[in-house]
């Protein structure tokens, strides 16, 4: 999500957000290793079009990745475990609820060790916050393959509601969309 397709433009990066377990900020150099770990993850990758090859994101990745806007890296005690993001959803992608596309779209993966716990939900809940206070009104989407027993929970109790499934990637994907108020 770029500062030119935002509605209502914010400053970026947010302070770090504190849940109760978990801190979401902006990714620091220290944070490579977690990030390259989770790309190259063959379990991570199940749902997500699979690992990367870890020679070439040692080559590719920069220094400080993920430094851009929406995109937090999750942190417990101190030690990365995560990443959360909110993009616009391309609108040459299937799956969307107006017609031009570009919703915000909500992603996450986290690290194996760590699933299981709680702590996408969590992180991801703290993210959504964010969201609506510094975009009052604006839906969020989310899509995941409905394969992905996991995340649809997530979904659902974060309170996304299905607007359609499609197939994309060889797999029946699930498209949701949550309108929080606070």
């Amino acid at each position: 999500m770029s500062d030119e397709i935002t509605a209502h433009p914010v400053a970026w990066p947010p302070a770090p957000i504190k849940t109760a377990r978990l801190v979401l900020r902006q990714s620091e150099a220290r944070d490579r290793a977690a990030l390259i770990e989770l790309a190259a993850s063959p379990e991570v990758g199940t749902y997500v079009g699979g690992a990367r090859p870890r020679d070439e994101l040692e080559r590719a990745m920069p220094e400080v990745p993920g430094r851009r806007f929406g995109f937090f890296v999750v942190e417990l005690d101190g030690t990365t475990i995560g990443v959360i993001t909110l993009d616009r959803r391309d609108p040459e992608r299937k799956g969307h609820i107006r017609p031009e596309g570009l919703e915000p779209e909500l992603g996450y993966m986290f690290l194996p060790q760590v699933w299981g716990r709680g702590y996408a939900t969590e992180a991801c809940a703290a993210a959504l916050d964010w969201f609506v206070d510094a975009h009052p009104g604006e839906p969020v989407v989310l899509s995941t393959q409905t394969a992905h027993e996991a995340s649809m929970s997530v979904a659902a109790k974060l309170g996304f509601t299905e607007v359609e499934r499609f197939e994309d990637y060889g797999a029946e994907q699930w498209l949701g969309v949550c309108s929080r108020a606070r």
